[in-house]
């Protein structure tokens, strides 16, 4: 438990200076919440890229018209900790159907019993993915994650970063890819809001603003049952460097 305090301490660190958006093989805003003790999340990430990329970059394929179908596993080893594991999928015509990579990210929150007036937890996820769907191919992602329920409103912040070791991004330093939701409860099921991925380049050396990822997703959660998740939304992208527009799916059953 004293390792907690240290690994939450970061997260003020990355808040307070706040590559990419994030990748379209899973996009999500993450919950402060771990999945329970003894538990496992079995979740399948589904998102088409209505208009996206059409010429290869730096040895990337192109995205239009293409699926990407993420199988996420997570499981819940104490009231604080989880470990995911995530195999990325590409669907597509012109040599663009592959097994992608792999992430592992462990995770832990502050207890409850802290009793802190905002859900806060840390997530890093390291992995590999090939080069021609992601030109960095060796990635460590740290996800700082802070968020709170106020009535039938719902806040989530993600302030990401991204350290590339294999790559064009490889001697960037960390990039700052922060993500942000919000959401208000229609009925007991139906929640509607927005969702945010940014990537503005690294630390103080951010990149134009063309050359940025900015996109934004009209979202619904839907809250049907505690052993179920879904979520859906359509985004569209704002800069010329993020595609234009892609549909997303998240389908999640706990066991």
């Amino acid at each position: 438990m004293m390792r907690l305090p240290i690994l939450l301490s970061i997260i003020a660190i990355f808040s307070i200076v706040g590559a990419r958006a994030q990748d379209n093989y899973e996009i999500q805003v993450y919950g402060s919440e771990t999945v329970e003790k003894g538990h496992t999340m079995l979740e399948l990430h589904s998102n088409y890229t209505i208009q996206g990329s059409k010429t290869i970059s730096d040895g990337e394929l192109p995205t239009n018209h293409v699926f990407h179908e993420t199988i996420e596993i997570t499981h819940g080893w104490t009231t604080w900790f989880e470990t995911g594991f995530y195999i990325f999928n590409s669907l597509g015509s012109d040599g663009r159907t592959a097994y992608v990579g792999s992430h592992i990210r462990p995770r832990v929150a502050a207890p409850e019993s802290w009793h802190w007036p905002v859900g806060v937890s840390l997530s890093t996820e390291f992995g590999f993915q090939k080069a021609a769907f992601d030109a960095n191919t060796c990635t460590l992602e740290i996800r700082p994650i802070i968020d709170k329920k106020w009535g039938g409103w719902y806040f989530s912040f993600n302030p990401t970063v991204d350290q590339s070791f294999a790559g064009p991004d490889a001697h960037r330093g960390l990039i700052f890819s922060p993500n942000f939701k919000q959401s208000y409860d229609i009925t007991k099921v139906v929640a509607l809001g927005i969702e945010y991925y940014g990537s503005t380049g690294p630390f103080f050396h951010y990149d134009p603003i063309k050359e940025q990822d900015h996109q934004f997703f009209l979202a619904t959660d839907l809250n049907f049952n505690p052993n179920w998740e879904f979520n859906a939304g359509l985004g569209w992208g704002l800069t010329s460097n993020a595609d234009k527009a892609i549909f997303k799916m998240i389908i999640g059953r706990r066991f």
